[in-house]
């Protein structure tokens, strides 16, 4: 079913695809937008516009690497949520998967800041407004606690 925008939304409707990496230990991975650009300094999960053609998948391999220099197994992507969000001139509308298994080591390739944190403690952050259900979500379903590699 295609989201219906309420009677107050004027704005076309935007598909981003976003991803959680969660590392060996349980932690979730997480970038701060960067200056210049809109919500600078909130945190957000790593992903991006989904072009024209590509699906939500493709869109989170080529925006992980781009941002980010690793590259998810597009096999290994678990389909968690989405988020629908109504920005001042648009809707957003956000497909958000898990994913534990990547080639690489994250490297920022666009200047932003990123942080390895335990699910429970993303929602202490700043985030971005339609962030906040899908940390909402991940700290629901991930174990709480910290887990130690031995």
């Amino acid at each position: 079913m295609i989201p219906v925008p309420s009677e107050k939304f004027k704005g076309p409707v935007v598909w981003v695809a976003a991803c959680a990496l969660i590392d060996a230990d349980g932690r979730v991975l997480i970038t701060q937008r960067p200056a210049g650009k809109d919500h600078a300094g909130l945190w957000e999960f790593p992903g991006g516009k989904i072009e024209l053609g590509e699906r939500p998948e493709e869109t989170i391999v080529r925006e992980l690497y781009e941002e980010l220099s690793v590259e998810p197994c597009l096999d290994c992507l678990e389909p968690l949520t989405f988020a629908s969000h109504a920005y001042e001139t648009f809707q957003l509308v956000m497909p958000t998967y898990v994913c534990r298994q990547w080639d690489g080591f994250v490297r920022p390739n666009e200047g932003q800041a990123t942080k390895w944190i335990w699910a429970e403690d993303i929602l202490k952050l700043p985030l971005v407004p339609a962030d906040k259900p899908l940390a909402e979500q991940l700290a629901a379903r991930l174990p709480k606690g910290r887990r130690f590699l031995r």
